[in-house]
């Protein structure tokens, strides 16, 4: 196990995307500082905190939302600027939100299709529904999402099944990253074992997973490489062979501060 402190081991081939000493200041707010994070194709990068963490703030500089105030950010080994969400986007980097911004009463495929709509006519262009329905089956079996009903309102289906149709419209529409925040924050049990399954079946199509969470346990199913930060510094930086998930859960419980909180109420 290795912390903050330690030089991480580079991967002998250029990482999907990479951030080296990142940080981000919000006029005398320090939001991030010193962040390093890689994610190479077919593996997922568990990025842990609690609110307040930072976490929102790195979602937002790997999704182009805003730009880091220093530090470097590469995708494919080459350094990149990010002006808008659509630079990342076009470079296979998407993030799927833990809102999803999905409108509800509208069907399963229009959602699928939002705001990319497949068309069809020479000269007066209507929807493909027909396309976009059959597309949208097809892409959500490939992930193991066999729904009843692509008609039916995206609002009807669980918070889990909303989460896999997200990402497999995500892997649809080109991405090679997927930036996923906290996917299963509100979720029963088996709602986000669904959503793990989706994690690792992205994973095997050798896209490279940034799974945002609070939750030292889904991360450790289905992680490879884990950050841990606190109050915007990074705390850990390890490989799922370096740490167990019971020292996971310490360290992000609080590591030594709970100890020596332990200690002192005799527990």
């Amino acid at each position: 196990m290795t912390t903050s402190s330690d030089q991480p081991v580079q991967s002998p081939s250029a990482p999907l995307i990479e951030l080296k000493n990142v940080g981000k200041n919000y006029g005398n707010i320090v939001a991030l500082h010193g962040i390093d994070l890689r994610v190479g194709a077919g593996e997922v990068t568990g990025v842990l905190g609690d609110n307040g963490a930072g976490k929102s703030t790195l979602i937002k500089i790997m999704a182009g939302l805003h730009k880091q105030s220093e530090g470097e950010l590469f995708v494919d080994g080459t350094p990149r600027t990010f002006d808008s969400p659509r630079d990342a986007l076009d470079l296979g980097i998407a993030t799927v939100y833990q809102d999803l911004a999905v409108v509800a009463l509208m069907p399963v495929w229009r959602n699928f299709f939002l705001g990319q709509e497949l068309t069809k006519g020479r000269f007066f262009k209507t929807l493909d529904t027909n396309a976009m329905r059959a597309t949208t089956i097809e892409e959500l079996r490939k992930m193991g999402i066999d729904l009843p009903d692509v008609d039916a309102p995206i609002g009807a289906l669980s918070g889990g099944q909303r989460q896999c149709v997200a990402i497999a419209r995500a892997i649809f529409f080109g991405a090679r990253v997927l930036i996923l925040d906290e996917p299963t924050a509100a979720l029963g049990v088996k709602q986000s074992g669904m959503v793990l399954r989706y994690i690792s079946a992205a994973k095997e199509q050798g896209l490279g997973v940034v799974f945002i969470t609070h939750n030292p346990h889904h991360a450790y199913l289905v992680g490879d490489h884990f950050v841990l930060l606190d109050r915007g510094r990074q705390k850990l930086d390890c490989t799922y062979d370096d740490i167990s998930l019971d020292e996971l859960t310490t360290e992000m419980a609080g590591g030594q501060e709970l100890a020596t909180l332990t200690h002192e109420l005799g527990r």
